[in-house]
């Protein structure tokens, strides 16, 4: 986990990672997304929340994608947790939020929790693999 290609880990799709840096760049992405809703006065909000979201919402999804794809599963989830993350941010009760929370509790366990898998698959080698010296 030393050597991050930070752009790499936001801003590309492809690859695996691991729960670590998955949870190192969650983090991050909630630090900047909670200062940005405290920094920001609300008509200047309105304006730059244009640019803001769909930026955070790609960073996101790139990094949910590589760590679905370390599980075994297709990227394009994540589209599914964004969709969930956005119905229940400003929390509008309703049958609609208990299904989303349902969704965002599945992708806490999926991509938080649980391991990736063992050695090489579809979308490459395990991130936890020791590289082979040449």
């Amino acid at each position: 986990m030393g050597d991050i290609d930070w752009r790499v880990l936001f801003l590309s799709p492809h690859g695996r990672l691991a729960r670590a840096p998955f949870w190192l760049a969650a983090a991050i992405l909630i630090a900047v997304l909670v200062l940005y809703e405290s920094a920001v006065t609300p008509a200047l909000h309105w304006l730059s929340g244009w640019f803001f979201y769909p930026v955070m919402a790609f960073c996101g999804a790139c990094v949910m994608s590589k760590r679905l794809h370390d599980r075994g599963r297709s990227g394009w989830w994540a589209a599914l947790v964004l969709l969930s993350m956005m119905a229940v941010w400003p929390h509008t009760p309703g049958f609609f939020d208990f299904v989303f929370g349902l969704v965002l509790i599945w992708a806490i366990v999926e991509l938080a929790v649980m391991t990736g898998e063992q050695g090489a698959n579809r979308f490459g080698v395990s991130p936890l693999k020791a590289p082979i010296p040449t």
